[in-house]
């Protein structure tokens, strides 16, 4: 993903985002929200504004997914 991309898809989502050069962060908040955060590269910012956007039901997958892979690698090692 490239930072130009995510800037634009998260403007066309109603996001503001920023590159903090110094410290290598991207910012972003929804304007309309007191929705906001801090991401250490491009793929998190966008996976953190997709979760604001889905009201984090990508996280709530990724748990389900991996307590259920969990459970098939407990049950696989039973024999």
């Amino acid at each position: 993903m490239l930072w130009t991309e995510i800037r634009r898809w998260s403007k066309e989502k109603g996001y503001t985002t920023v590159k903090d050069k110094d410290d290598n962060q991207y910012y972003w908040a929804k304007l309309d929200t007191d929705a906001s955060g801090v991401a250490k590269s491009v793929s998190k910012l966008a996976t953190a504004i997709f979760n604001d956007i889905t009201n984090n039901q990508w996280v709530d997958h990724q748990k389900e997914y991996k307590e259920n892979l969990e459970l098939k690698k407990a049950s696989i090692s039973d024999y």
